[in-house]
């Protein structure tokens, strides 16, 4: 049984469709990315699997129940998420930004144990973040911010982690460690599910991919099975050229017109 599960899902605002007819249920384990345009529902995709939407019509479940049936702390200790706003108002520290994770897992005024200490050093190491423990949020860039979001969420121990394209504010190199920390994670058997703009990293990266158009999850499966030129020109308005790169996997190259003849030399 799939851990989250979205079944013929519809979300509608003032009667019009945002999302449509979404059937997903990314196995535990693995790393599902959703790409698609701007637009597409991508995020309404991750607020639905997060619970803090729920479906006009269609069923989304958790561990097999229906998530109106869960509270909201309970879906805490089993789902994270990493939003896309970093925007944060309060002057925290970064280290009492990260420790929040730990709140579903603590009573009101229960203090933090031995364990929670553990995890919260843990959290702030693997993402990269030690270092700005004692910073106040407000004084960071966005992209630091992004990844004191992600520690938050590795804080929280939740089997399941929603990220709403988490790098979108961070340089190359933290971007790419994210990616390869979401890999790690779901080959410890953690089940990331990552709103993804970059075509390459998902092609790279993730285990499955569910492609939205419209509002509608038009294809999904493996990224070789999936992400393919015709497809990929027909969701986002593009000419696409796809090639193997040394490492083997797959990129694409894209163009608002028809390809040149001295660009259409690419490796195959």
């Amino acid at each position: 049984m799939a851990f989250l599960e979205l079944n013929d899902v519809w979300f509608e605002v003032n009667g019009k469709a945002i999302v449509r007819e979404v059937s997903l249920s990314p196995p535990p384990g693995s790393f599902l990315a959703l790409i698609g345009p701007n637009g597409s529902g991508k995020t309404t995709v991750i607020r639905l699997l997060a619970g803090l939407l729920l479906p006009t019509r269609g069923v989304a479940y958790l561990e097999g129940r229906d998530l109106r049936q869960w509270s909201r702390r309970e879906v805490a200790r089993k789902v994270a998420v990493v939003p896309q706003d970093t925007h944060l108002d309060f002057a925290f520290t970064v280290r009492d930004i990260v420790a929040m994770g730990r709140h579903a897992h603590l009573g009101r005024f229960q203090p933090e144990g031995a364990h929670d200490r553990a995890v919260i050093e843990q959290a702030m190491a693997r993402a990269d973040i030690l270092d700005l423990r004692a910073r106040l949020v407000t004084e960071l860039s966005g992209g630091e911010r992004q990844r004191v979001l992600i520690a938050r969420s590795l804080a929280t121990e939740a089997p399941t982690i929603l990220l709403d394209e988490p790098t979108a504010s961070l340089d190359v190199a933290h971007a790419l460690e994210t990616y390869e920390l979401c890999r790690r994670l779901a080959r410890e058997g953690k089940t990331i599910v990552m709103a993804v703009h970059d075509l390459n990293a998902a092609a790279r990266y993730a285990d499955r991919v569910a492609v939205m158009q419209g509002g509608r999850c038009v294809a999904q499966g493996r990224p070789e099975e999936v992400m393919n030129e015709r497809l990929l020109a027909d969701v986002f308005g593009v000419q696409v050229e796809m090639y193997r790169s040394r490492g083997g996997w797959m990129s694409f190259v894209f163009h608002l017109g028809p390809v040149a003849a001295e660009v259409a030399e690419y490796p195959r």
